[in-house]
Parts: C-alpha cells; structure tokens; sequence
C-alpha cells in the first residue's frame, strides 16, 4: 500500500516563486527541497502576484491565494485566514512570523493540528513601529511561544531570548545560501552597469533605519573613490525616498531599485570587493550568509547577532567614524583570509539542504542535533554572559 504523505501548510509570506524578500526564499527553497516528503500547500498574497501570474500549484506544491497583503496590518487577518484554511486540509501548519499568531489561543480549541512557528527576529523591538505596533507585536510573540507545538528560532541569541524569556528550547535552524552563485561579468552586463569596470562595495537590504543605511551612506559620501552599489527599496517609505533625495546625486553611490532575479543580483554582488552589512536588529539575516557564500569579505555592524552569524569571523564597526576608518583603510584588512573563513562557515552551516532537512525533522517531531560551536560566550569572545543577557531579556 502507498504511504500517504504528511500534508503540510505553509502561512505569513507573500509567496512562490519568490519574488520577495528572505521568508519567500526559505519557502521556494522548502518547496524544492520537501516536495517529495510531504505534501504542501503555499499560501501566497493576491495583491503580489498579477492574475495572469497565479497558478495551481509550482513545482508540486498547491498554491492558494488570500485577497489581502502579506505585510502591515493586513498581515495580521492574512494570516488568520490561511491558517483556518489550512487547519481544515493540512496536518501540520508552518507559520512564519507572529503577526496571526495572536489567534492561536482561539485556533487551538477547535483543532488539535500541530502549529509551528518561526518568530523571525525581535520584530516588536524595530524602530519603524509606533508603541501600539510594537506591543501588539510582542503579544503576538508572547502567545506564539505560548501556544505553538514548535518555535523555531534562526540565531542563537534568538535562541537564548526565548529560553530567557519565556523558559522555552526553541528549535534552531537558520538560512541557506547556496542558491547564490558567482557569475563572471559579460558585455552586456557592463552596458547595463558601467560601475562594474572599478572596485566597488556591494549591500542589499530593505531600506529601514535599524539597517543603519544612513550611516554607510554618509561614510561612503565622505570616500569620493570608494564605489558603493546598493539595492533596495527606496521608494517603500518616507526614510528611504529622504536617503535617496539626499545621497542619489553622489557619483560614486549607485542606489538600484529592487532586483529580485537571481541572475543579475549575483552578478553585481559576487563580483563586489566587499560587502557591508548594517543591520542591527533580528536574527541570522539571509542577505548576510549569502555574501558569506558567495565568499566576500564582510564588514558587519557591531550587533551580536552578526557575530554569532558571522562565528566572529567579519570586520566589525559600531559606527559611521569605525566604518569611514575601516573603508578609508580597506586593502590593509586580510580581507582574503576574511573571505575564506566566512565561505568555510557558510559551506557548513547555510546550506538549503541543512535547513530542509532540520525543517523536516520538526515537522515530523524528530529531534535535531546542534553540531554548532561551543557557546555564546566562546563565539563571541566574552567572558561575561551579561552582554548576552542585555539583549535578551
């Protein structure tokens, strides 16, 4: 007799393909990857895919679309809705994010279903929130980790806030990166994109003030000889649209919309000299480990979540001064060794079949090992697990 396939839901992005940001790309990844083992279905946000784009299913998973935005406070009943849906025609449910998980109390009294959840980063903590937002935010986060069978966290310190917080072990499992890869520049490309000819740093990232894009924008302002290309999405909001009024008429920053083909976003990043990554706030950031894989040498802001990302392998600055001085200074860095450290870290750790079958594993209520270094005090060399808990509790 044919062994039936556990079906499982998959809720909280905006869908597949990805098209999106790093919760889209886990999903196509776990589609690619999972397909065979169990039975999935993908909800996806009608208002981000045309209607001549929808479709059935992709790549053997179902795809069903709910009328609302994957994002903001539409997000709250986009994940209500999928999750009611997927309670009636799936056996496990993965919700990635918290913002529906605020119904969990209500969900868990007329099904019995298992509900995973990935809390992403410390959302209610980011700036761009107002104080409702925010409390709403850590409620939702509250009850996830109160009512949910699994909470999977995608960094140690996310790992150690959940156990502090709310005297829980969380499941860790991070990003993969080895979709990327390292492409050689053509004519073409360089019709496209004349800075390509010179040395130049690279970042993407979501236009948010907790990704300090105002200080690397300011130092590199300051280094006129200093290439800085840098993908996002200007236009998403009010900061953005000021920081690219401000900065856009500097000739050696490129400020690019979004790009989300792989193709040509590996093509400007993996031919970069380095890579600057500003974020501050939430956990293991994909746009991170991708540069690791794609083995550029990476100046990180001084947060502890880049570290433990990075095993303290990066070069680290805390501010626009530090990065203007390190920038300033760039070829004296061992910024191969840097490299070829990240890449070792990233070919052992970030790699989509690591994740897949971590995410297997929980779905199926195994219990997965940790093969990971030490602690948090060894990682981050500190002998005190006081800074830790700063930013934890």
């Amino acid at each position: 007799m044919r062994k039936v396939k556990k079906s499982l839901g998959i809720i909280g992005t905006v869908g597949v393909p990805a098209k999106y940001g790093g919760f889209e790309t886990l999903v196509h990844q776990l589609v690619l990857n999972l397909g065979e083992k169990f039975d999935l279905t993908v909800y996806c946000s009608g208002h981000a895919y045309l209607k001549e784009e929808r479709i059935d299913s992709w790549k053997g998973a179902k795809i069903r679309y709910i009328p609302l935005k994957a994002n903001g406070y539409q997000s709250i009943f986009y994940d209500l809705f999928s999750m009611i849906h997927a309670l009636v025609h799936s056996d496990v449910l993965l919700v990635l994010g918290v913002s529906g998980c605020v119904f969990l109390p209500i969900l868990k009294l007329f099904s019995k279903k298992k509900i995973i959840v990935n809390i992403d980063g410390l959302e209610w903590r980011r700036p761009k929130w107002n104080k409702l937002a925010k409390l709403f935010l850590l409620l939702s986060e509250r009850i996830a980790c109160k009512y949910a069978d699994d909470i999977i966290t995608d960094n140690r310190i996310l790992k150690e806030y959940v156990k502090i917080r709310y005297n829980i072990s969380s499941r860790l499992i991070e990003y993969g990166a080895d979709h990327t890869q390292r492409k050689v520049i053509s004519d073409k490309d360089l019709d496209e994109y004349p800075f390509l000819k010179k040395k130049y740093a690279f970042k993407v990232s979501r236009i948010e003030p907790e990704n300090n894009i105002h200080l690397i924008l300011e130092a590199f302002s300051k280094l006129p000889k200093q290439n800085l290309v840098f993908v996002g999405n200007w236009k998403g909001n009010i900061y953005g649209c000021k920081l690219r009024e401000k900065y856009g008429k500097f000739k050696n920053l490129h400020l690019l919309d979004p790009i989300y083909a792989t193709l040509k976003l590996d093509i400007l990043r993996s031919n970069a000299h380095f890579y600057v990554h500003g974020n501050s706030a939430g956990g293991t950031n994909p746009s991170l480990v991708e540069a690791m894989f794609l083995k550029l040498p990476v100046l990180a802001f001084d947060a502890l979540f880049n570290r433990v990302t990075t095993n303290n392998q990066a070069i680290y600055f805390n501010d626009e001064n530090e990065l203007l001085n390190i920038i300033s200074n760039i070829d004296k860095y061992p910024l191969y060794a840097v490299a070829e450290n990240l890449k070792t870290i990233a070919n052992k750790q970030y790699t989509w079949k690591n994740v897949s079958q971590r995410y297997a594993a929980v779905i199926n209520g195994i219990e997965i090992s940790c093969d990971l270094v030490t602690d948090l005090k060894t990682t981050l060399n500190i002998t005190s697990s006081s800074k830790i808990k700063e930013v934890v509790s």
